[in-house]
């Protein structure tokens, strides 16, 4: 990587660096013009430190967007392992992060883009829900799956669940995700499809890219939710008798 290149360069050649500039306290906005070697040495900062966080985000950001495993033939337990580590915890990053963003930008862009304001409050309203309903999932609903799973792999009885059946908090989880699905159709409107305005800085840009990744992670998440997880439950559950 070329420590000379400006900050701004960077981050629009490797949108990923935005997140290692911000946690360094790295300007790639109003002081982008700066080398990055410069950057560092004015915040007093090791350049390979800073190197390899670039090129971890990077790789971590490549793996998470090449995942193509066919987890429909996986276990439950994998499955419900995978959703938490790799989009539950990308939810809860990036939530707070892209509201930081959007609260810069609609500090300095809300007068003359009104639509950044109706983007900030649409995103703070699919974050809380978003919270309440991965807390739901993770404390009900996935570990009575993953239960049913490894019963009806070790020929055991099936387990009781307290909600009568797995279909109950299912279709609420699914109502939460058409939801969820609203939201991100408000924000993709409301951003003319992500495309920042002419005048858009380098956070306005960033935050952009941050929210059409969150989307495409969102609808990957959904995916292996509604169409793999939830009914591959419903089935183990119909097969054979409970408890």
């Amino acid at each position: 990587m070329n420590t000379e290149k400006t900050v701004r360069e960077l981050a629009i050649e490797i949108p990923q660096a935005t997140r290692v500039f911000e946690k360094f306290g790295i300007d790639y906005c109003c002081g982008g013009s700066n080398s990055l070697s410069a950057a560092c040495a004015d915040k007093g900062l090791a350049i390979d430190e800073v190197l390899d966080a670039i090129s971890t985000e990077a790789t971590a950001e490549e793996d998470r967007q090449a995942g193509a495993h066919d987890w429909s033939s996986s276990e439950l337990a994998k499955l419900v392992d995978h959703i938490k580590a790799t989009h539950h915890l990308y939810v809860r990053q990036e939530t707070v992060r892209i509201q930081q963003l959007l609260a810069k930008v609609a500090a300095k862009h809300g007068g003359n883009h009104p639509e950044v304001i109706r983007i900030q409050e649409t995103f703070a309203g699919l974050s809380e829900e978003l919270t309440s309903h991965l807390m739901k999932e993770e404390n009900i609903l996935f570990p009575y799956i993953v239960l049913l799973g490894r019963a009806v792999l070790a020929g055991s009885p099936k387990p009781r669940p307290m909600f009568g059946t797995v279909q109950n908090p299912v279709h609420m989880m699914e109502l939460e995700h058409a939801s969820a699905g609203e939201a991100l159709r408000s924000l993709r409107e409301n951003s003319n499809n992500y495309n920042p305005p002419a005048d858009a800085c380098a956070t306005f840009q960033t935050c952009y890219l941050a929210l059409r990744a969150f989307e495409t992670d969102l609808h990957q998440h959904i995916h292996l939710e509604n169409n793999i997880l939830f009914p591959k439950a419903i089935e183990l559950e119909n097969s054979g008798p409970a408890v």
